[in-house]
């Protein structure tokens, strides 16, 4: 086993969402920078025009992170093959030692200006292999095949990558997408009730448990984007969202995430089955997207 520390720090007040704890968005921030000191280890950060893309990237958020907290990541690689790295990555809540988060990720090289994939050659294939780890154990449910018409879907987020958004290629980074698919929560929330003020008076939010994110392409400064989403699943406090991101110039489809979470009863941090009403309106929802 070859994990690499790749990560240590703290959460931040100005991190942390109306749930009270860690946004996911920074965790995605925390894990470029762990990409980055696991591609210097390996010696393979890009370079001669190429870059190091995400594909895929499967996260399991098992124990929440709160303001204050300090926590760590270690890294490592499950495989290398002609066309890329499979990657883990721990995130450990550095007071106890305890995996709060666990990443699964695969990274693909390719040109730069045409994206056209470039694959490992052997001595790239075992400098990875150097950092070589076991895999998670296998036990993810399969899910439902995702929508393939637009039935259900409303539009919930619509803006631009910002500058600052942008990682030191010009290329919008990780977290720039998962900031949009957090606003999108709000607004298919809202859709069968559980509002913002809903939210407020019964100290109620969503709390992440489980990503499942794909990249089909990239944005850059300056693009426009639209996310669409829709309610895949309702039970009796879990559901499960699923959000499309496009160019909204181009129309080409960006990147998906479904995503599963938890009607949260903030005093009590724990699951708090959806108001009939609510759920009533939920179940609705999925029953247009599945039409």
């Amino acid at each position: 086993m070859s994990w690499l520390e790749t990560y240590r720090g703290t959460v931040n007040r100005w991190e942390v969402d109306n749930v009270d704890h860690f946004t996911v968005a920074f965790y995605f921030a925390r894990l470029e920078d762990a990409i980055q000191a696991l591609l210097h280890d390996l010696r393979l950060e890009a370079a001669d025009g190429r870059t190091w893309v995400t594909t895929n990237c499967d996260v399991r958020y098992q124990r929440e992170l709160r303001v204050g907290d300090i926590l760590h990541f270690r890294s490592g690689v499950v495989g290398a093959d002609d066309e890329g790295l499979r990657l883990v990555h721990e995130v450990i809540d550095s007071d106890d030692g305890t995996v709060c988060t666990t990443i699964e990720q695969t990274l693909v090289l390719v040109d730069r200006a045409s994206r056209k994939l470039h694959a490992l050659d052997t001595g790239q294939r075992q400098a990875a292999l150097a950092r070589r780890v076991e895999p998670p154990a296998a036990d993810k449910q399969p899910l439902p095949p995702p929508p393939t018409s637009d039935l259900g879907f409303i539009d919930s987020t619509r803006d631009a990558i910002k500058p600052a958004e942008a990682d030191a290629l010009g290329d919008a980074a990780l977290a720039a997408y998962i900031h949009r698919f957090s606003a999108a929560n709000a607004h298919v929330l809202a859709a069968f009730g559980m509002t913002p003020e809903y939210c407020r008076r019964e100290n109620r939010g969503l709390s992440t448990f489980e990503f499942r994110l794909r990249f089909l392409g990239s944005l850059r400064v300056g693009d426009l984007l639209l996310v669409r989403s829709t309610l895949v699943h309702v039970g009796s406090s879990s559901m499960r969202i699923f959000h499309r991101l496009t160019n909204a110039r181009t129309g080409a489809l960006v990147a998906t995430l479904e995503q599963s979470g938890v009607h949260l009863d903030l005093d009590a941090r724990r699951p708090s089955p959806l108001p009939p009403p609510l759920r009533e309106r939920a179940l609705a929802m999925v029953a247009r997207a599945g039409s």
